[in-house]
């Protein structure tokens, strides 16, 4: 009998990473969360990786193979196998994570940024099953963005193509910690509400239980809250989000031609306060043969699992991959 398959899908962040086994269905057969140690080496990390996956191989049940083994991870850069200055993790400039796995595992290990691994398992698991050109965005403390074309993720000549967050909405807005000002993702995230919120604050004159909180406790939880108990400034926040991200998102439309856009991740958890608007100013901003055509649609993944699908799913593509070159070998 041949053994079932699954893969080891992996999401590292820098408080948490996220691990578990996934068959072909995107069934999540086990999970494990660890804390990450973002101050400890990268080498550190994948030893305690590679005894987590021995322990999670052992307790599987027989006659079941994993077959490889898919990693999310900031910066990371799927040509080279490496993850590049990654935010809130002290590994270096440059770290070989794929080959640090490698050494000590004998399978097909690939390495893909988050967002991509998220518009990747939205292909294979998710919403898009059966589409072909698909953009995800991610919208979380940052905005991360994954786009799908032909059936493949475009990965771009350097390995970083579809950074969505980091186009530019103001050149002369707000500063990113990548360095440059006004790009999307300090505008449409969790952290961008909140600076809006205490901007309409400043601008604005009516009552708001959003002004008995600082910034240091303000979140998108408690603008969400508020937005649903009918607060003018919340309710404006989501707006001002909503527009600048149905603009940004038209002008995405009109590079890649997508069949649909999904919203994952924490922000999008507020549905409906944030995808109507959005819809609204896509369509407005939209060039004009694209209107009506364009599906926004909210993530199909399980929510708390999204992440682990997606670097599943990139195990997955590069399984598939290494099968279709030993087919051809004589």
């Amino acid at each position: 009998m041949r053994p079932d398959e699954y893969v080891i899908g992996i999401d590292i962040g820098g408080t948490t990473t996220s691990l578990g086994c996934v068959n072909r269905q995107g069934v999540l057969l086990s999970g494990v969360t660890l804390e990450t140690h973002a101050d400890q080496a990268a080498d550190v990390l994948v030893s305690r990786l590679h005894d987590t996956i021995e322990r999670l191989r052992a307790a599987l049940p027989l006659k079941t193979n994993i077959s490889g083994i898919g990693i999310g991870a900031p910066n990371a850069n799927y040509y080279r196998g490496t993850v590049e200055n990654p935010p809130n993790l002290n590994w270096g400039p440059v770290t070989h994570l794929v080959e640090l796995f490698r050494q000590r595992n004998n399978l097909p290990t690939a390495i893909t940024n988050d967002a991509n691994a998220a518009a990747i398992g939205e292909l294979l698991f998710g919403g898009a099953r059966g589409m072909e050109h698909v953009i995800v965005i991610t919208l979380g403390t940052g905005l991360g963005s994954g786009i799908i074309v032909n059936g493949e993720m475009l990965y771009g000549a350097g390995g970083f193509a579809g950074e969505l967050g980091h186009t530019t909405v103001d050149p002369d807005g707000r500063e990113c910690a990548c360095g440059k000002r006004g790009c999307l993702e300090t505008y449409v995230s969790a952290t961008g509400l909140c600076r809006t919120v205490f901007e309409l604050l400043a601008q604005r004159c009516e009552s708001s239980v959003l002004r008995n909180i600082n910034f240091e406790q303000m979140t998108s939880k408690k603008i969400y809250e508020a937005a649903c108990a009918g607060d003018q400034i919340a309710l404006a926040a989501f707006d001002k989000t909503a527009r600048t991200l149905g603009m940004k998102l038209a002008d995405a439309v009109a590079h890649t031609g997508p069949e649909a856009i999904f919203l994952s991740g924490g922000l999008a958890a507020a549905g409906d306060l944030l995808v109507v608007p959005v819809r609204r100013y896509l369509e407005e901003f939209l060039f004009t043969p694209y209107k009506g055509k364009v599906k926004l649609l909210l993530s199909g993944l399980p929510e708390g699992n999204g992440a682990v699908l997606g670097a599943a799913a990139l195990a997955w593509q590069e399984v598939d991959k290494q099968n279709q070159v030993t087919a051809t070998l004589p």
